[in-house]
C-alpha cells in the first residue's frame, strides 16, 4: 500500500487540471506543463475536485508507479502555482556569475567565461556576483540545470573551491602534511 499514492493531490482555486487517459494537462497563474504519466495507474477526480490516483492492478511496478504518479502531478500542480527554484553559491577568488540577456556568465577560474544557455522555461538571477538563482516552473528542469551548471566547476575538497549548492556541505580533506 503506497502512503503517498493515496492520498488525494488537492487543486487549488485558478488551477485547471485535464485529464486525458494518462496525459495530464496543469494550466496555473505562472504558466503550463503537460506530461504523459507510465502505465499501471488510472487517474481520476474526486467529490471534491481533487485529483485521486489509483493503481491498476496489484503487481509490485504497478505499486512502485502509484506513489510517483501522484507526486508528479502534485508537483506540476506547486509548479503551476509557486513555481520552484535552486540556489547556486560560487566560492574562490574571482569565481563571479553575470546574467548576459537571458543566459549566464560564468568566470570560474578557466582561461575563458562558460555562457550557461536558459532553456525555455527557465531564468537565472544573479543577485550577487557569486550567488546565482534558478527559477522555473519544471521541478525537474530547474534540477537538471542547476547540476549542469554545477558541473562547470564542482567544489573541490582541499579549499571548498567550486560552485555549490546553497547549504551544500563540503568534506574538506587535509592537504600535504609539512615536510619531514
Amino acid at each position: 500500500m503506497s502512503r503517498i499514492g493515496k492520498l488525494p493531490v488537492p487543486v487549488p482555486s485558478g488551477v485547471e487540471v485535464d485529464l486525458d487517459g494518462l496525459t495530464v494537462r496543469v494550466k496555473g497563474p505562472k504558466g503550463e506543463l503537460s506530461q504523459t504519466m507510465p502505465e499501471g495507474v488510472v487517474l481520476s477526480r474526486d467529490e471534491d475536485g481533487a485529483i485521486v490516483v489509483a493503481p491498476t492492478g496489484a503487481s509490485r511496478d504497478e505499486r512502485a508507479r502509484w506513489g510517483l504518479v501522484r507526486t508528479l502531478v502534485a508537483n506540476m500542480i506547486t509548479g503551476v502555482t509557486e513555481g520552484y527554484a535552486k540556489a547556486l553559491e560560487l566560492v574562490g577568488v574571482g569565481y563571479r556569475a553575470a546574467p548576459k540577456g537571458s543566459d549566464l556568465e560564468l568566470q570560474v577560474g578557466f582561461s575563458h567565461p562558460v555562457v550557461i544557455e536558459a532553456p525555455e522555461g527557465i531564468s537565472f538571477k544573479v543577485p550577487i556576483p557569486t550567488r546565482v538563482e534558478v527559477s522555473g516552473i519544471d521541478k525537474v528542469l530547474v534540477g537538471q540545470v542547476a547540476a549542469n551548471i554545477r558541473k562547470v566547476r564542482p567544489p573541490e575538497p582541499y579549499k571548498g573551491k567550486g560552485i555549490k549548492y546553497e547549504g551544500e556541505v563540503i568534506r574538506r580533506k587535509a592537504g600535504k602534511a609539512a615536510g619531514r
